[in-house]
């Protein structure tokens, strides 16, 4: 079981926004992706980023920011142009709770220059702490039917930890061993991350639990980017900002062990989700599990 840190000594600010990179072109998905954004690919029956909205709200937030790119198509999901489109009224009808009163802002990354500087796009617009799920990565812990979709808790247990400690918070999951090279690598200290190594070699790597596409920020992220800016640090921004937090009163680590990581920006992984998705929901297990026995049988 990894240390704990202590306890804040006094309350947080409250999680009121969360932010959803959306804004990468997709190319490893072409010539899907060319016609359709993968974040509105379906596993299965529904979209990720249906999911990743009602993840979004059951973590607590009162505002969600779509960071895209221009010319990409959202229209699914929201009407007007710029900060002041709005949640289309059939979807806030048929994917989320009206009653919650929930606001859709979208913010334009006009250069694809990482995640720090598609963050620092919105900013301008949040108030306080703030989540940051990425578009193409869906975790989850409910498998059920599109009349029912369940919204994953991966956010919310961010803002629990946030809300415990006071710190920023990063979300983690195991991955194999001869996977490494293919994501950032955590080192721990307890619950605490004290470094990141992109792309290990296997063998070479502080552990197995990866970076996975989840993130809480403290308010001092906007100050931050400025200082650790993107003509410097590249691509790489987001892990400088992440370093100083390291170098501080601590970035936290959140293992979301029991959930699965499904990755839409890669072909291979998403056929994958989709029939590990399928094999666990109640109304498509059996017939599918039958028909899979059948064809490799």
């Amino acid at each position: 079981m990894l240390e704990r840190v202590s306890d804040p000594p006094c309350a947080v600010a409250p999680v009121e926004d969360a932010l959803i990179v959306a804004g990468g072109l997709g190319t490893r998905m072409f010539p899907a992706s060319a016609m359709l954004a993968k974040e509105a690919l379906p596993l299965v029956d529904v979209p990720v980023l249906t999911h990743l909205m009602h993840e979004a709200v059951e973590a607590g937030v009162h505002r969600i920011h779509l960071i895209t790119r221009p010319g990409k198509d959202l229209t699914a999901w929201v009407e007007g142009r710029g900060e002041h489109a709005t949640l289309r009224p059939e979807v806030a009808v048929r994917h989320l709770d009206p009653g919650q009163n929930v606001e859709v802002f979208v913010h334009h990354q006009v250069e694809q220059r990482g995640l720090g500087d598609a963050i620092g796009c919105a900013l301008h617009a949040v108030n306080g702490p703030f989540l940051v799920l990425l578009g193409d990565n869906l975790l989850m812990d409910e498998h059920v039917g599109s009349d029912h979709v369940r919204p994953s808790t991966a956010s919310r247990r961010l803002v629990d930890a946030y809300e415990r400690t006071g710190r920023p918070v990063a979300a983690l999951m195991q991955v194999a061993e001869a996977d490494t090279a293919s994501f950032g690598i955590v080192e721990l200290d307890g619950e605490l991350i004290v470094g990141v190594v992109e792309k290990p070699a296997p063998g070479t790597a502080p552990s197995t639990l990866a970076l996975c596409g989840r993130y809480l920020w403290t308010e001092d992220a906007r100050d931050l980017l400025n200082r650790y800016d993107v003509d410097t640090h590249g691509e790489l921004q987001s892990i400088a900002v992440q370093q100083h937090w390291m170098n501080g009163d601590g970035l936290v680590g959140v293992d979301l062990e029991g959930m699965q990581w499904y990755d839409a920006g890669r072909p291979l992984a998403w056929l994958q989700a989709q029939v590990d998705h399928a094999l666990r929901r109640d109304d498509m297990r059996a017939d599918l599990e039958a028909w899979l026995r059948a064809r490799l049988g």
